[in-house]
């Protein structure tokens, strides 16, 4: 499994037109084969700075992520809401267990 952390930002004026872009590019990457989990998640102490989770059964999946057209919307919409300093990693894990 594939897991990425990280954060985007963007000005904290254009967090409600943002939203709604959050929301496609959110629903159309859960709905991908191999998808395991995906989410955004404002800072509550830092406005603008928007947390990255997702979870990926495979480097396939992933690869067929970055070519899916609601990625495209996303990443074509990123210069209009101000979307700047991208820190994502991605890290190879093992399978999931309760602790």
């Amino acid at each position: 499994m594939l897991l990425i952390v990280g954060t985007i930002r963007l000005p904290p004026g254009n967090l409600d037109v943002a939203r709604p872009v959050m929301k496609r590019m959110v629903e159309g990457t859960r709905a991908e084969d191999g998808c395991l989990e995906y989410s955004y998640a404002e800072d509550v102490l830092d406005r603008g700075l928007i947390h990255v989770k997702e979870m990926w059964r495979d480097q396939p999946s992933l690869d067929r992520h970055f070519e899916s057209p609601h990625l495209a919307e996303w990443r074509a919409a990123w210069p209009e809401l101000g979307f700047h300093d991208r820190k994502l990693r991605s890290y190879e894990v093992g399978e999931a267990r309760e602790t």
